[in-house]
């Protein structure tokens, strides 16, 4: 995808589709599950165009350990291909994760095999074991504050880390003078 661009995001303008955000849609995961998910996604990309084609997939599903028949493959795209267009998006791709934590694929089936060779742990604890809507609701809320905190600690992190290297820089100044004397 060109720079900027999210992946599977189409073409700008033209087609008035709103961009896609995963963290926004799929809250069951964290950053960190979606960042490795999106790594997996573009090394198997390979023509780079956003989308994960029958042969890339093949490809994949090889590189896994899992090889699968013609029809296996086309199987799996259909699994979660929801535009139709017999590729998968990296929104089609996070589909397959999000059924996998769900319970909702089958053993034998070459997406449950996927998502268990991809060593991206999808424990979560989402909203489908809440019990009503008031449950589901707080677990909502429960996840944005989760994420703000993943946020926050990334943040924290990048300023300690500034810091460290400013006092370092200080350290090797104040060195250095006490050379050039």
């Amino acid at each position: 995808a060109p720079a900027g661009r999210a992946v599977g995001e189409g073409s700008p303008g033209g087609s008035g589709r709103r961009v896609f955000s995963p963290a926004g849609e799929f809250r069951e995961f964290s950053r960190r599950q979606l960042r490795d998910m999106e790594r997996l996604f573009r090394q198997y990309d390979a023509g780079k165009d956003g989308f994960i084609d029958l042969m890339e997939l093949k490809l994949m599903m090889e590189k896994l350990g899992a090889p699968q028949t013609h029809l296996g493959l086309k199987n799996m795209i259909k699994e979660v291909d929801e535009d139709l267009d017999s590729k998968l998006s990296f929104r089609e791709f996070l589909l397959i994760f999000r059924k996998a934590a769900a319970g909702e694929l089958q053993e034998d089936s070459g997406l449950h095999a996927l998502a268990r060779l991809s060593e991206i742990d999808v424990s979560t604890e989402g909203v489908k074991g809440a019990k009503n809507f008031f449950e589901a609701k707080a677990q909502a809320i429960n996840e944005a504050s989760r994420f703000e905190e993943e946020i926050k600690a990334e943040q924290e992190e990048k300023k300690k880390q500034a810091e460290e290297l400013k006092q370092r820089k200080a350290a090797f100044k104040e060195l250095q003078s006490t050379f050039t004397q």
